[in-house]
């Protein structure tokens, strides 16, 4: 049985970045939480799960921005549609209903076929991520771009058969406080509404959320975000054969040649 909640009051906030991880900015008080009916009982879902990933179109000046002064606006882009282009590589390799590009901004050569396109809401970003769960009329994992070193094996138990057999959430934390993955058997924007983005306690007060209204949540590996230089060198040691680890490369080697 489906969980019954109640609308809270939407929120009034700013467009920022598409990212589900903190910039450590001021935020409002929180929403009331929404709260819940009965647990769902288990189930199998033969039409698999949606997948959807959440991004900014990589134009510089516009993403990314916290990588300079290490890097320069234009290689801050370029390093950010590298790590969409991996993100979506990966997307197009699981096992997914459907795979959707929920894009703030136009499409661009970083787009791979096979990937649907739909545009962002307005709003600040919980109510982002709340539409896009609201256009899902199945289960849905909602994925940000800022994780390029996400493989296949990492997101199988959530696209796999089973995934949502005595389970109603699936949440993946993020080192920095936030979240870079968010599964619902049942999705409802209600559930994300609200939520303080971009603060140190974002991915605590998500998972808080879901738990309040009485879903049974499974938990995903810690994953670590590309915001900064160090993260972005971090991340592509962790995924050396992708396009994003091959820009982070070919930057520092450029950097060393103009040094000399």
């Amino acid at each position: 049985m489906r969980a019954v909640l109640r609308r809270p009051p939407r929120a009034e906030g700013e467009r920022g970045a598409v990212a589900m991880s903190p910039e450590r900015r001021a935020q409002p008080e929180p929403e009331p939480r929404p709260t819940a009916g009965p647990q769902k009982s288990g189930r199998t879902t033969d039409g698999g799960t949606a997948l959807l990933v959440v991004a900014k179109e990589p134009v510089p000046g516009r993403v990314k921005t916290r990588l300079t002064p290490a890097y320069t606006p234009e290689e801050a882009a370029e390093l950010a549609a590298a790590a969409l282009a991996d993100t979506l590589r990966t997307a197009l390799a699981v096992p997914a209903r459907e795979r959707v590009l929920v894009l703030d901004g136009r499409p661009g050569p970083w787009l791979p076929p096979g990937v649907e396109v739909v545009p962002q809401c307005g709003g600040g970003l919980d109510e982002r991520l709340a539409a896009a769960f609201d256009r899902c009329a199945g289960p849905a994992l909602l994925i940000g771009m800022d994780t390029p070193q996400i493989t296949s094996s990492l997101l199988a138990p959530v696209l796999g058969p089973d995934a949502w057999t005595d389970c109603d959430a699936w949440f993946g934390p993020a080192a920095d406080g936030g979240f870079w993955a968010l599964g619902l058997a049942v999705p409802d924007g209600r559930l994300v509404r609200g939520v303080p983005m971009s603060t140190a306690g974002t991915g605590a007060e998500q998972r808080r959320r879901l738990v309040d209204a009485g879903l049974r949540v499974r938990d995903l590996p810690v994953l670590r975000d590309v915001d900064t230089a160090a993260d972005a060198a971090e991340v592509a040691a962790a995924a050396p054969d992708g396009r994003f680890a091959a820009a982070v490369a070919r930057m520092a080697r450029a950097t060393r040649a103009a040094t000399r």
